[in-house]
């Protein structure tokens, strides 16, 4: 089980793009014409091998639309885990009462989205690729738009939850991954980790990336310009902190 992906959602996609890119250091790889289907548009942005997502309704009545006026704005929204044991992941979260919400399943890629009421805090995705160190997801030539001197990976998320405890305890059965010791923290292949956290007054979420930075002050300096750096030095875009680990 490994961190591959973290989407967010907002009300209105480009100007969030555009800021996440200039303070972190990135660049969009893909645009997916696929995720219509859903009533959104998209932005997929390479951060080492991992991918930071932004996704927009576009018309009513879509679950990111809810998503908004649930949390009263912008904010994280999915967590994207690369698992390659398909079937046992099926036949685990079918045992544990999870509903699949959508799926997916082509030749080189899958994905199952897991219902948000059966799990909690966001919607979570056990996908698999062939070959597993590619990422269908995040376009043709993602590697080609890797850059080096902002953001380099991903480290973990945390998600705020009325019962972390609880919460991680629910996370740990559907991914089939131990809580860290008494901790609401999962521990998860490639050094990522999902944290749960209590939340902030607005709904159940993911409250926070952690991401590790090539250059932590130029990228603090960049957020200041776009006031996006509180005083505690965490970064906030669309509804979502972004601290940088050493």
């Amino acid at each position: 089980m490994r961190l591959r992906q973290v989407a967010l959602v907002a009300r209105d996609l480009d100007p969030v793009v555009d800021t996440l890119c200039h303070v972190l250091g990135i660049e969009v790889s893909f645009r997916d014409p696929g995720v219509e289907v859903f009533g959104l548009r998209n932005a997929v942005m390479p951060i080492g091998d991992g991918f930071l997502e932004v996704v927009s309704p576009v018309k009513e009545g879509t679950t990111a639309g809810r998503f908004l006026e649930r949390r009263g704005g912008d904010g994280g929204y999915m967590v994207i885990v690369q698992s390659q044991a398909k079937d046992e992941d099926r036949r685990r979260v079918g045992e544990l009462g999870v509903r699949i919400a959508w799926e997916m399943q082509l030749e080189d890629a899958g994905t199952l989205h897991l219902h948000p009421r059966d799990v909690g805090g966001a919607i979570l995705s056990l996908d698999w690729m062939d070959p597993a160190e590619s990422w269908k997801w995040a376009g043709p030539d993602w590697r080609s738009h890797v850059c080096t001197g902002g953001a380099k990976e991903i480290r973990g998320v945390a998600i705020e939850a009325v019962d972390p405890l609880a919460m991680a305890a629910r996370w740990g059965e559907v991914l089939d991954v131990r809580c860290d010791g008494d901790e609401p923290r999962l521990r998860l292949d490639g050094g990522g980790r999902i944290e749960f956290v209590p939340g902030k007054g607005q709904g159940e979420g993911v409250g926070a990336l952690l991401v590790s930075a090539a250059d932590a002050e130029g990228m603090r300096a960049r957020a200041r310009e776009r006031r996006a750096l509180d005083e505690s030095g965490a970064i906030r875009i669309a509804g979502t902190r972004i601290h940088i680990e050493d």
